[in-house]
């Protein structure tokens, strides 16, 4: 059986380092974990993209910054697409009122990876209401459908 791909979008890697007051973010947070330990356990894969490292790039905070980079170099798994069919995809989810970010990330995740991960809830509505290539879910749904503990 092949190890699923998981493309993790950037809201969802920096959940914990968001405001853990608020019970949905230190939900998130700790599903975040479980998928972690589970990538470090080498159930799943975390693919990485150049749209996560340039949208990290653009975070001002360099404690958050470095954390980040680090988490992804230990973690992740670099890939590489087709980038004229990556394109044509990311301008045509631009066409439909995607925001850059998110049709490059999107894009990006249908080109490499099984499912994308996404704490933004407008984002995942907006998959929902289109025909994307890829299974798009939260990272508290991807925990129960695969029943992480």
């Amino acid at each position: 059986m092949q190890t699923k791909k998981l493309y993790l979008d950037v809201c969802t890697i920096c959940r914990p380092l968001d405001d853990q007051s608020i019970m949905r973010i230190r939900l998130e947070t700790d599903a975040f974990y479980m998928i972690l330990q589970s990538i470090k356990n080498g159930n799943y894969k975390m693919m990485v993209s150049p749209v996560h490292l340039k949208e990290i790039d653009d975070i001002d905070d360099i404690h958050e910054k470095t954390e980040l980079v680090t988490l992804l170099n230990k973690f992740g798994t670099n890939s590489s697409c087709n980038l004229p069919v990556f394109k044509k995809r990311a301008e045509y989810f631009i066409s439909l009122k995607f925001g850059i970010a998110d049709a490059t990330h999107l894009a990006f995740a249908e080109a490499t990876s099984d499912v994308f991960i996404t704490c933004d809830d407008k984002l995942l509505i907006k998959c929902n209401k289109i025909n994307i290539n890829i299974l798009a879910v939260s990272p508290i749904e991807f925990c129960i459908m695969e029943d992480l503990k």
